[in-house]
């Protein structure tokens, strides 16, 4: 396989005019993440572009990877409420890519609004080249999870292997633990927290940076060690940094010069094997913070500190 563009590192510049120096067909994975159009301040894109002027530059690129995806290759494209349905016609109608899920990445730490709901949630688009040949490692253990038989009635008969996750993925389910109206793994929203300001994996750099776990599930289920990975809007490397971690070839397209090196520098700490940031389980655990706090122990020192005001009332009373 050869390429115009150099594997295993982000280049600069514009997505479409860089992707046109890749090769037909000679790419496995592709996961954008591109801006949204919703006034986000980059420092090299304007985020407010007119309708049909971003729904034509989508249509643009989308079609440049559906050209340098394999015949077995799978795109992934993360987009908010704004475009979804838009970019979903264009990408299975008008492009030519075969929907296989829709997936809902629900998160904490959402958007506040002031005159709707808060936003918390990010679709996530897994489309195919072909319905019939393209990569998904559903016996991989790493992304299964365990079934509700196991979790909740213990049931004897349930897989050990777990199952697969359902379309809709969330990464805090520790804060939705009420048998009431609780999120568990097995359902079809995904839960992870979207990377706040004060976690660890934090890189500090890029505002709209994705959790690794997130990544690493997309990446497991559809590629395999040694295939090509494609992120055309790297940001903060987090795609190739996953990519790398798990063994595969990666390549980036990056606008900003800024972005590119601090990504750079990000990919270069890095090593085949090195463990994903965040939390594997994430009904087990919440993201590390800079300072060690998280939520479960505030929450814990809040129970305690009423605990003790209950046991010592205030000597007016």
């Amino acid at each position: 396989m050869t390429l115009a563009l150099k594997s295993g590192k982000i280049h600069q510049g514009d997505c479409l005019e860089l992707m046109q120096k890749i090769d037909d067909g000679s790419v496995d994975l592709v996961f954008a993440d591109p801006p949204f159009n919703i006034g986000y301040e980059y420092d090299k894109y304007d985020d407010r572009q007119d309708d049909e002027k971003y729904l034509d530059w989508c249509r643009q690129w989308i079609a440049e990877v559906h050209r340098v995806l394999s015949p077995s290759g799978t795109f992934w494209l993360a987009i908010g409420d704004d475009y979804a349905a838009e970019l979903k016609v264009a990408a299975q109608r008008e492009i030519g890519f075969v929907t296989r899920s829709w997936v809902l990445w629900y998160y904490t730490f959402g958007v506040n609004c002031k005159n709707k709901f808060s936003r918390s949630h990010t679709h996530l688009f897994h489309f195919v080249k072909d319905e019939k040949q393209f990569t998904f490692n559903a016996d991989d253990p790493a992304i299964r999870v365990p079934s509700a038989r196991a979790l909740v009635y213990g049931d004897k008969r349930a897989n050990p292997k777990g199952r697969l996750p359902d379309d809709t993925w969330i990464l805090r389910p520790q804060d939705f633990q009420s048998d009431a109206y609780g999120f568990t793994p097995e359902q079809d929203t995904w839960f992870f927290s979207r990377v706040a300001g004060t976690f660890k994996e934090r890189q500090g750099f890029h505002g709209c940076q994705m959790p690794e776990q997130l990544l690493g599930r997309i990446i497991r289920a559809s590629s395999n060690e040694g295939d090509l990975v494609l992120d055309p809007f790297s940001g903060s490397g987090t795609t190739l940094a996953v990519a790398k971690k798990l063994g595969r070839e990666f390549l980036g397209c990056e606008l900003s010069e800024d972005y590119v090196a601090y990504a750079t520098e990000r990919l270069e700490e890095i090593a085949l094997n090195d463990a994903l940031d965040g939390p594997a389980d994430p009904i087990a655990s919440a993201p590390s913070t800079k300072n060690g706090t998280t939520l479960k122990s505030r929450n814990r020192r809040k129970a305690a500190s009423e605990r003790q005001e209950i046991l010592v009332p205030d000597s007016a009373d």
